[in-house]
């Protein structure tokens, strides 16, 4: 089922995202070219053309006030609103590729840039889905959008009210939760660390890590180790080395 956002469109912003837009079959409504960057966007108005969709040239700041500074590269997009899943339809997702369940839980990732770089990762170690949680939280944005680089038309996201209960959904379903904890006993890539099971990694806040109800719902918490003087990684290089972590594991490599 397709939430109910408040607003109904989304702005698309960047050459890729708005050409996996328009592959993906994403529901467009209007493409804005500016009138520097016709060149350069001769694809994109030829895919455009091929679907029917108005293309109009423009001056490049009606673009910078359309995406409020996002790096559009003078291309921008309207588009019907992201579609978030229900975390049924990852499971079923999950199930229809004929692979073992791999899915990411985000509790509570605020920086939008973040949420990109996970999704664009999530897109290529074959991860089924990601759930995000309603509050407090980053969304799918345009922001999002550029910085997944198209990702974000291929990964679904299930978008929900509360995470404990996505656990418990998860595990009822043969699902095993992983959390990503710098406090954790067990080392990521520690001899006997498997990962060849249906899977769901947790990763936590930029600042506060997974909070204390979601740690205690999953089965086991995991670590990257650390060599230098910080103590912790940026959310999404964390996420993208666990990531690859578990496709490389399920690759036999």
């Amino acid at each position: 089922m397709r939430e109910h956002e408040e607003d109904s469109q989304e702005w698309i912003a960047g050459k890729h995202p708005v050409m996996e837009a328009l592959r993906s079959g994403r529901e467009i409504n209007k493409i804005w070219v500016a009138e520097q960057a016709q060149k350069n966007a001769q694809p994109i108005m030829l895919e455009a053309k091929k679907a029917g969709l108005v293309v109009q040239i423009v001056d490049k700041r009606k673009l910078d006030q359309m995406v409020d500074g996002a790096a559009h590269q003078g291309v921008v997009a309207q588009a019907a609103a992201y579609r978030y899943f229900e975390v049924e339809e990852l499971l079923e997702r999950a199930k229809e590729s004929g692979e073992m369940p791999f899915f990411l839980l985000l509790d509570e990732i605020e920086d939008p840039h973040n949420l990109g770089s996970i999704l664009r990762t999530a897109e290529c170690t074959g991860v089924h889905g990601v759930v995000i949680p309603k509050r407090r939280s980053a969304s799918l944005t345009a922001t999002v959008s550029k910085t997944s680089a198209g990702a974000v038309e291929y990964v679904p996201v299930a978008r929900i009210t509360n995470m404990a209960q996505t656990i418990d959904k998860l595990k009822e379903a043969g699902v095993w939760v992983a959390g990503a904890d710098v406090g954790a006993e067990r080392d990521v890539f520690a001899s006997g660390m498997k990962f060849d099971m249906p899977l769901a990694i947790v990763i936590g806040n930029e600042a506060k890590g997974i909070g204390r109800l979601i740690r205690e719902k999953c089965d086991f918490l995991i670590k990257l180790p650390m060599h230098g003087q910080l103590n912790s990684l940026n959310a999404s290089v964390a996420a993208g080395v666990l990531m690859y972590e578990v496709l490389r594991q399920r690759l036999g490599k």
